[in-house]
């Protein structure tokens, strides 16, 4: 049973990463309050930057070629976007608890999602 869950892990993670990546461009404008003040350039450059980052690892995923590599991709993303996920939990601490929750909530939720990476690049063998 697991094998067959993991059998379909990547297309799953490519999926989940590719429709983020995607709303990136779509509606930048919920992505900019996100990135943190101290950042060099602009707010929009870092979501447009992160935004092709998680469509190329998408991309990645879905080929068995280069599968090995994208998951090591996605957990290098899941890494450099954590900052930003600190920066949105503290911005948001004077907001209503549902939002507040939210922003907490994403702060664990990238542990399971490095682990996930993690595993496809280990169990993908070499090609």
């Amino acid at each position: 049973m697991l094998k067959k869950i993991f059998a379909f892990s990547p297309q799953i993670l490519g999926t989940f990463l590719g429709f983020t990546g995607a709303l990136h461009f779509v509606v930048s404008e919920r992505f900019n309050p996100l990135i943190p003040p101290g950042l060099p350039g602009s707010a929009t450059f870092y979501t447009y930057a992160s935004g092709v980052a998680e469509l190329a690892v998408a991309i990645g995923l879905f080929v068995p070629r280069t599968r090995r590599l994208a998951g090591w991709g996605a957990v290098l993303l899941f890494l450099a976007v954590y900052p930003g996920n600190i920066y949105m939990a503290y911005d948001w601490r004077d907001r209503d608890f549902s939002q507040q929750l939210v922003a907490y909530f994403r702060l664990p939720f990238q542990i399971p999602l490095i682990w996930w990476g993690l595993s496809i690049a280990r169990k993908t063998p070499r090609v």
